[in-house]
């Protein structure tokens, strides 16, 4: 699998993966693209498509003021291929960016099939190539090469479970229960489909869902694994406390259930799947359930009674390398700087931060292969921050880390009110940017 020099191979056909292939081959590299499906597919895939969205199908916040929402105006500036394609391919959700989301695999996919510098190889790779090469994987990477990424490294991997929400018909939604609003009292749309519950209606459904039998997990998903805290399962959450759920996910902040007047004591909401509008998924519910269960207590939630599943929500183990030991913030590894790691098996997490190291992954395998020297982003952009982060955190304790204003350097006069902080996180982050790639000369 020896390729010369001046070319790149990309394992792994994610977001990361075509993100990266598609950042260097815009830089004159041939690139090959290596996906394995379908010739071997996953516990969470459904089809060959890249870049197949198998979580939910919303990027996060669209709002400027946000750490989402800063990263994806950061990676629009600089020529993301995902951001674009998520862009065309938009779904209504209020301040998120949701898309259809098999359009949004369809375009990327196309994307990387026409572009004259890549050829997509249908194949799994077993063993990290000696080449110069960005390792993609994502969190469901094959037996095989998890173990030659084990033998590299010398370090035991971290594991935690991801979970998946279902998806129910939208025609099977009962509109006389449920209603149309936003997600929140701040946000002027109706984007959302929301089933109201009264105290009872939710005290029940919290039993049920604390109760109900889940899928034994396979023998090689081990034990002490841990759950990633942004994305539990919400049977775990119902166990957490009984009102666990009701400050979480289905916390009614600003809604007014049509019906009574009032504000409902807990709501389930439903999020646009695709673009017509046919699909919605249950926002908050990845799950863990059997099917069977899934389909007696999720019709539990008012307006569901009727509900028909088109995609039940499942459970699987997600791999991660533990970055803070292995990588430097440009995403190559320590001990060999033609290797690059980017997605979420280097420990980010999020759609968006996957793209976002694809994208540096790329740029810099692009920038090493022209003998330039790689770049690192300033911590002060939020793209910068998340590389910071994996690369410098505790590795005894190290977790997957989304965008988040936290990782940001503290502001030198920080505004009193939240929102003006937000602001100015945002705003120094923009011109960071602009500063660095003007000086740069790369975008």
């Amino acid at each position: 699998m020896a390729r010369a020099m001046s070319e790149l191979i990309v394992v792994g056909g994610g977001l990361a993966g075509c993100e990266a292939a598609w950042q260097a081959a815009n830089r004159g590299v041939k690139v090959t693209l290596f996906e394995m499906r379908p010739e071997r597919m996953t516990p969470a895939h459904v089809s060959d498509r890249l870049a197949e969205l198998v979580c939910s199908n919303s990027l996060g916040s669209d709002l400027p003021d946000r750490a989402a929402g800063i990263l994806k105006r950061e990676l629009r500036q600089l020529g993301s291929l995902i951001m674009h394609c998520a862009d065309e391919t938009a779904v209504p959700a209020g301040g998120a960016l949701a898309v259809d989301r098999e359009r949004f695999a369809e375009a990327v996919t196309q994307s990387i099939l026409q572009h004259p510098n890549i050829t997509l190889c249908r194949e799994e790779v077993k063993a990290i190539p000696d080449s110069p090469v960005v390792i993609a994987s994502g969190p469901l990477t094959s037996d095989a090469l998890a173990a030659d990424i084990g033998r590299l490294t010398g370090k035991s991997h971290l594991y935690f479970y991801d979970a998946v929400a279902p998806i129910v018909v939208a025609d099977s939604i009962d509109m006389t229960i449920a209603f149309r609003a936003s997600r929140r009292s701040n946000d002027a749309s109706a984007d959302y489909i929301n089933c109201p519950m009264s105290r009872d209606e939710y005290s029940a459904f919290v039993d049920a869902l604390a109760s109900a039998e889940t899928i034994q997990l396979k023998t090689f998903e081990r034990e002490d694994a841990l759950f990633f805290e942004g994305c539990l399962p919400v049977e775990v959450l119902a166990k957490r406390g009984r009102d666990s759920l009701s400050y979480g996910p289905l916390r009614p902040i600003g809604l007014v259930d049509p019906r009574t007047g009032r504000r409902p004591w807990a709501v389930v909401q439903l999020r646009q799947d695709n673009l017509a509008a046919t699909m919605y998924n249950i926002v908050g519910f990845q799950t863990n359930l059997k099917w069977t269960e899934q389909a007696r207590v999720f019709r539990m939630i008012p307006g569901l009674g009727q509900a028909e599943f088109y995609r039940y929500g499942t459970m699987h183990r997600n791999t991660f390398i533990n970055a803070p030991q292995l990588l430097k913030a440009t995403m190559q590894y320590r001990n060999r700087a033609d290797l690059f790691f980017a997605g979420q098996i280097t420990g980010v997490e999020g759609y968006m931060g996957n793209a976002a190291t694809g994208y540096l992954a790329g740029l810099n395998a692009a920038r090493c292969l022209a003998g330039e020297l790689p770049l690192t982003f300033p911590q002060e952009t939020m793209l910068g921050a998340l590389c910071h982060y994996i690369a410098n955190a505790d590795p005894d304790s190290f977790q997957p880390m989304k965008a988040s204003l936290g990782l940001l350097p503290p502001l030198e006069n920080p505004p009193r009110s939240k929102r003006a902080r937000s602001e100015e996180y945002a705003r120094r982050a923009t011109l960071s940017l602009q500063t660095f790639v003007s000086q740069g000369g790369f975008a």
